[in-house]
């Protein structure tokens, strides 16, 4: 995949983009395609780039020097940053050509030719130092669930159905694209997409995908995609979510909407939900996980760091082991104290949780306001800091992703909305 040669732009999707120094300074996330009078093939104009702070820019095909599996490497001089804002005549690959239902014609012109869905777009530099598409891989469409068909690559010109209505577009091969993604890229990348093509693609995700990809999307998407899901599948992936996130999105739904959705998740599930409901907003306990690692104290230290080993844990959730006594889902028995990891690291994998707990700090109640906790978080440089009721049971843990989600303005997760489209770089 070097310059000069055949190019598939599906395969730059995800690729980080360096700078002539060699330093990343963002990451390939679509091409844009232009559309051409009478019919000639398409002119691919350049790559949408994702930068800093989720800005996605147009990156014009000539300030790109090489392309390989290792990544896009740009030319020397001035980097425009404003939003990338697609035109009336461009196509973007991963969001209007992927998966697009066409029709390959037979070598010879005769017979009904072979239907499949676009998988990749192939492009080439011509004599005028122009790149077209001049090849489709497309995948044949079998009829059989069980069989995938095979993988077909052909001239431009033999494809019909690539340039038109959107409504011929499936979803499997985007979403094998998404699924290289990490949860917070992938939300990102369905931002992108039309508003029926993106909930399409939120409805073919798992339960377990879904539900990443929703804690990292803004509040009235997250409700865009929950609301057009039935409500059995609705109340799965909140299941599958986090208690606070799916409180939090709950919390923007009607009263009766909520009632519904909790009655349909599991009782172990919804349960914690519905505490999390009942605080009063901007609260410790509004805002608190219901789910951080606990131990009695009779637990071990080796114990313990198998515990924060778990990989569905996030790092700050795993960052320290609360220990109270039994039972030790919350509500648990009374709070005795917290272990940070790195006094784990220290100790001898036999020793008792018991006697190295550090109960220096008062633990929070669920009234406290944010602006306290971050006012002891900061001041005692702590990642996470326990709940507790008036009996001192254990009710949860505020970790500072708790305290920067409900901190930031509400509209913090939409793209580019504070930022200067007229910014420039150097590279």
């Amino acid at each position: 995949m070097t310059m000069g040669t055949r190019v598939y732009l599906a395969r730059l999707a995800g690729l980080p983009v360096f700078d002539p120094n060699a330093d990343r300074v963002g990451r390939v996330r679509d091409a844009v395609v232009r559309l051409r009078t009478t019919n000639r093939p398409p002119q691919v104009v350049g790559l949408v780039a994702e930068m800093a702070l989720r800005r996605r820019i147009f990156l014009p095909i000539g300030r790109v020097t090489s392309m390989d599996a290792e990544g896009v490497v740009l030319a020397s001089g001035s980097l425009n940053l404003r939003r990338f804002e697609k035109r009336p005549n461009e196509l973007l690959l991963v969001e209007d050509l992927l998966d697009r239902r066409v029709t390959i014609l037979p070598d010879d012109g005769d017979g009904p030719g072979t239907t499949g869905a676009v998988v990749d777009i192939g492009m080439e530099l011509n004599r005028n130092n122009e790149y077209l598409v001049t090849r489709v891989a497309v995948r044949e469409h079998t009829g059989r669930l069980a069989r995938r068909g095979h993988i077909y690559q052909a001239e431009y010109d033999r494809v019909r159905g690539l340039i038109g209505p959107t409504d011929t577009q499936g979803t499997s091969n985007l979403l094998a694209l998404l699924e290289q993604m990490k949860p917070a890229d992938m939300a990102n990348a369905l931002q992108d997409l039309p508003d029926a093509r993106r909930n399409e693609v939120a409805a073919a995700l798992s339960d377990r995908t879904l539900a990443d990809v929703l804690e990292e999307l803004p509040e009235h998407d997250q409700v865009e995609i929950l609301v057009r899901l039935d409500r059995e599948r609705a109340a799965d992936v909140l299941e599958r979510m986090d208690p606070d996130d799916a409180a939090d999105l709950l919390g923007e739904l009607p009263q009766a909407e909520q009632a519904v959705l909790l009655d349909l998740m599991e009782p172990e599930e919804a349960d914690p939900v519905r505490q999390l409901l009942n605080y009063r907003p901007g609260t410790a306990g509004s805002v608190m996980t219901s789910e951080p690692v606990i131990m009695t104290p009779d637990a071990t230290v080796a114990e313990a760091l198998a515990r924060i080993r778990e990989p569905e844990l996030s790092p700050v959730v795993a960052a320290q082991v609360f220990v109270a006594r039994a039972p030790s889902a919350t509500p648990t028995g009374k709070y005795l104290g917290m272990v940070h990891f790195q006094r784990l690291l220290r100790e001898p994998p036999a020793s008792i949780l018991g006697g190295i707990v550090d109960n220096d700090l008062d633990p929070l109640r669920p009234e406290t306001t944010l602006a306290e906790i971050i006012k002891r978080m900061a001041t005692y440089d702590l990642v996470a800091m326990p709940v507790v009721d008036p009996t001192r049971r254990l009710l949860g843990a505020v970790t500072v992703d708790d305290v920067l989600d409900h901190s930031l303005p509400r509209d913090w997760r939409d793209r580019d909305l504070h930022e200067d489209d007229s910014q420039e770089v150097r590279l």
